[in-house]
């Protein structure tokens, strides 16, 4: 990291885990804090990410292939990276991304039983060779943040299986929490695994331990 960049912080999480909820109440403390910062997401953060998130998540006449997939979320990566992360971080702000190279790796890798040294490889190229200061992986049992995001997806759409992820089924989203939980322990200098069960208050604080420790 360099002394006059901005810190980059990636939340990380299966379906349901609370990280979107953490994610604006770490913006909060930051603000608290008076530290300047942007709040982004993934695939997002752009006009051409937001368009890929749709395209993904909710037309299920693409039939898209998982390669298409992992193409698109890495597509969206670059266009991300270049136009808002980069700049913000050279600008000294600090950057909260909600998902990030590591998702890629779980769902994509582990989920979808893609190639990992391809993964990585695109994935390196796409962020610029970019890593997070600190990765904050909410861990849950699949069972009950699926049902969570389904329940508020269904909220919002009127489909009960909730977006085209979280409609996948229960062995696709084991295989991704423990892709989460194996990188995890690969790199424990940079990852943060905290136990999304507790109450949201108690996450936050944890949440805001971590944070304490980059200022």
């Amino acid at each position: 990291m360099l002394p006059d960049r901005g810190r980059f912080i990636t939340f990380e999480g299966g379906e349901g885990c609370g990280k979107t909820t953490q994610v604006a109440l770490a913006k909060a403390f930051l603000v608290a804090l008076g530290i300047s910062h942007l709040v982004t997401a993934e695939p997002g953060g752009t006009v051409l990410g937001e368009t890929i998130r749709r395209m993904i998540l909710h037309e299920a006449d693409l039939n898209l292939s998982s390669e298409s997939e992992l193409l698109l979320f890495s597509a969206a990566r670059a266009q991300h990276v270049r136009q808002v992360i980069m700049p913000n971080l050279q600008a000294g702000r600090w950057v909260l991304c909600d998902r990030f190279c590591d998702a890629t790796i779980a769902y994509q890798g582990y989920g979808r039983g893609l190639k990992l040294d391809l993964i990585y490889r695109l994935n390196r190229f796409a962020s610029l060779d970019l890593e997070p200061d600190l990765t904050i992986l909410f861990d849950i049992p699949v069972e009950t943040g699926l049902n969570r995001a389904r329940m508020k997806t269904a909220s919002f759409t009127g489909h009960p299986e909730g977006d085209l992820i979280e409609g996948e089924d229960w062995d696709f989203h084991r295989r991704v929490r423990d892709g989460y939980l194996e990188l995890a322990q690969r790199e424990p200098e940079r990852f943060r695994v905290i136990d999304g069960m507790k109450d949201i208050e108690t996450i936050h604080f944890q949440v805001c331990a971590c944070l304490e420790l980059l200022r």
